[in-house]
């Protein structure tokens, strides 16, 4: 059973309140036995919707099938997942975007929703949480480390959502052609997240069906790898986006570190007035001195960091949203 059969208790879909142009993409890797469930369950879900697969180097056929089904299908060379979004990001021009994973887990008909609720509240991402009824569904092992990354990303960055790494988001065209797209494989949902959290964006979830991938569809997703890539990228971003902070931790723990080693030095020398171990004496400064200078780092990473997210802020301000285009 995948996520099209899958019955969960959702709003009644809503027609949009405008009519934008809508486009879906999908990125896919070896997806031959998922992907024309997608294209026709998004076709029949979002007739005037234009259905885009970005194929990232599969050898199983899933091009030739996707394009039998109806979808515009184009090839992503350099593999990983978020080498396809920036490429689809910058390919295609639309006003609202689609973006599902073409393993058949997600609900076509939870998309109509979706937009709804990016038009009537002006948000920029929705993020489709899943909701699922089957145990091969969502590993348990992977519902725990969602919740955990999830979890860091909201202490570190604020306010966050309960399903960060979520492969179904609809976004505006502010949001997509504001995006940098700097990661290569599975992290790309975590960058998705912190971009919006960052330069704090409208932003909405909707309960999503989600299901089991069909027979003979296999996920590329590995537990452990793909979740330590995760938090090295959340760890990269914390120190890109809050080099203050990040840089003042290390500059205390050195100076606590300096202080250890050097409080025996000193109070031997008041009762002496001799220096004794010299080596722990020069450890000490030099930690003392890296300290300084991790500090020194951060502040003017600080003002760096400050000049870029204006940056960024100004781009995303460049692009008029979809109601004040219309």
């Amino acid at each position: 059973m995948t996520a099209l059969s899958v019955v969960a208790q959702l709003p009644e879909a809503k027609a949009l309140p405008a009519a934008p142009r809508i486009a879906v993409l999908i990125p896919c890797y070896n997806e031959a036995a998922a992907i024309e469930q997608v294209v026709r369950g998004f076709r029949a879900s979002l007739p005037e919707a234009d259905i885009y697969v970005y194929d990232n180097n599969s050898r199983d056929g899933t091009r030739e099938i996707a394009r039998q089904a109806g979808a515009v299908v184009r090839l992503e060379q350099h593999q990983g997942k978020g080498n396809v979004v920036r490429r689809m990001f910058a390919d295609i021009d639309s006003d609202v975007y689609v973006l599902v994973d073409g393993d058949a887990t997600y609900d076509p008909g939870s998309a109509r929703e979706m937009i709804a609720r990016l038009l009537e509240d002006d948000n920029d991402m929705v993020v489709g949480c899943r909701v699922h009824s089957q145990a091969d569904a969502y590993r348990a092992g992977h519902q725990f480390g969602n919740a955990v990354l999830t979890g860091f990303v909201a202490w570190l960055f604020g306010k966050s959502f309960t399903d960060i790494l979520s492969g179904y988001r609809v976004f505006s065209r502010r949001f997509v052609k504001s995006f940098p797209a700097l990661s290569k494989g599975f992290e790309t949902e975590t960058e998705l997240t912190v971009h919006a959290l960052e330069l704090r964006m409208p932003i909405a979830e909707v309960q999503t069906p989600y299901g089991a991938r069909p027979a003979g569809s296999v996920s590329k997703l590995s537990t452990y790898s793909d979740g330590l890539r995760i938090l090295r990228l959340i760890l990269a971003l914390y120190k890109h986006e809050r080099p203050l902070l990040f840089f003042a931790v290390i500059s205390l723990v050195l100076v606590l570190t300096s202080l250890a080693l050097a409080t025996p030095l000193i109070i031997e020398w008041s009762h002496t007035g001799l220096v004794p171990r010299f080596p722990t004496a020069i450890l000490a400064t030099g930690l003392m001195l890296m300290a300084c200078l991790s500090l020194t780092a951060g502040m003017v990473l600080e003002t760096v960091t400050r000049g870029r997210q204006e940056f960024k802020r100004l781009v995303y301000l460049q692009i008029p949203p979809l109601r004040g285009g219309a």
